[in-house]
């Protein structure tokens, strides 16, 4: 996907260096004011500015009517202004110059639309052997050991692992300290609470809920599994589950541990949701610069 997408920018870019140049603006400023608009538009996303945002691709799409990825940030970000004209444009322009990407950009919507209406959840899903269980890494203490947090992830996923014998168990992340990675340490504790060591398997690479998402996903793919139940913290749950769908994972349970679940019920507030917008389009691997 990187490969055609950089064929897709490169001839892109030369498209908008021809017509700015007919215009009477040099190459070398043609080229420049594509990237800047693009780098300024995410920095402004990261900053939390969605409006300067959201001008910066307008300017860029003007310029540039088949940029793929300025049309699907359009979309994204139109989505979480709450401005339904704008994404449909975005889209239906997208639709035309990328129809992959536009149906990925529909999945993003998808992901985060399911993700803020999940409720985090201490009872176990009731699962066959296609989906898995996957549960999310937390950082070690500088020893190796386990954080309590990390020690609350791991009762939620052993409680669903109990309640679902036959999933396989997927440990993610990496990070290591005292050269034990937060995958390790997890699997060690969940065969010390009686798993078979040949029904965890291990992600020890991830070293963000985006980096879980995807080599986690791309696991329970070559393990045959179609879906899984994300365990993680109730305060981190709508995230992830936002990523695991943008990876191409089908959620079928939010799995939490009771530790701060009741403030974390009612849906997010709209300024509390940029997080997941966020970790989203980078689950999508949209460029963050170019």
């Amino acid at each position: 996907m990187k490969i055609s997408r950089h064929v897709k920018q490169v001839a892109a870019a030369a498209a908008v260096v021809a017509a700015l140049t007919t215009a009477g603006i040099g190459p070398a400023t043609a080229e420049g004011d594509v990237t800047a608009l693009y780098n300024s538009a995410q920095q402004h996303f990261l900053d939390g500015d969605d409006a300067a945002g959201r001008a910066d691709l307008r300017a860029l799409i003007a310029a540039d009517p088949h940029d793929a990825e300025a049309l699907a940030l359009q979309a994204i970000w139109s989505h979480y202004a709450g401005d339904p004209a704008a994404v449909g444009e975005a889209l239906a322009r997208l639709s035309t110059v990328d129809a992959g990407m536009a149906a990925g950009t529909n999945r993003v919507l998808h992901a985060v639309t399911a993700a803020v209406s999940t409720l985090p959840n201490p009872l176990p899903a009731l699962v066959g052997p296609q989906t898995g269980i996957v549960v999310l890494g937390y950082g070690l203490l500088p020893d190796g050991a386990l954080r309590p947090e990390l020690v609350n992830r791991l009762t939620a996923a052993w409680i669903q692992a109990i309640a679902a014998p036959f999933s396989p168990v997927v440990v993610t992340g990496g990070n290591p300290q005292n050269g034990i990675s937060e995958a390790e340490a997890m699997r060690r504790w969940l065969i010390g609470r009686g798993l078979p060591a040949d029904r965890i398997h291990v992600e020890d690479r991830a070293g963000s809920t985006v980096q879980n998402a995807l080599f986690s996903s791309r696991l329970l793919r070559d393990l045959g599994a179609t879906s899984a139940v994300v365990v993680t913290s109730p305060n981190h749950i709508r995230r992830a589950v936002a990523d695991f769908i943008v990876a191409g994972t089908n959620v079928v349970g939010a799995m939490t541990s009771l530790e701060e679940l009741v403030s974390q019920l009612p849906p997010p507030a709209r300024n509390a949701q940029r997080g997941i917008y966020l970790d989203a389009t980078r689950t999508f691997e949209l460029d963050s610069s170019r």
